[in-house]
């Protein structure tokens, strides 16, 4: 029993040790709650989050490395939905957490949490 609760434990802290990276970037976070409401094209997620072609494209690389969205080809383009249908509700639960952060505390790059 403990080996396989200690199994489950070591899968779910990877997986969200997966989303605690993809949520860690502003443009990764916005991707995926664009993501939450409809598929779209990288060229409109682009567009819609206000960076450029080559900065979405590295990050639905990092997305799809994390196993959180897919890939699905249509003809010369592709477009990007979430890979598991959890995680839509799941997003929308972490939107109703209201948590109080420090005036100033991880402001930018630098946390000062600690």
């Amino acid at each position: 029993m403990n080996t396989v609760l200690n199994r489950a434990t070591a899968t779910h802290t990877a997986a969200l040790a997966r989303l605690g990276h993809a949520l860690s970037d502003p443009t990764r976070a916005g991707v995926l709650l664009a993501l939450r409401e409809a598929p779209a094209y990288p060229s409109d997620l682009a567009d819609a989050l206000g960076v450029s072609r080559q900065v979405m494209s590295n990050q639905l690389a990092c997305l799809r490395g994390c196993g959180l969205v897919e890939a699905i080809p249509e003809g010369r383009r592709t477009w990007y939905r979430l890979a598991d249908s959890h995680l839509a509700p799941a997003l929308d639960e972490l939107l109703k957490v209201v948590l109080y952060v420090e005036p100033g505390c991880c402001a930018g790059d630098t946390c000062r949490c600690a």
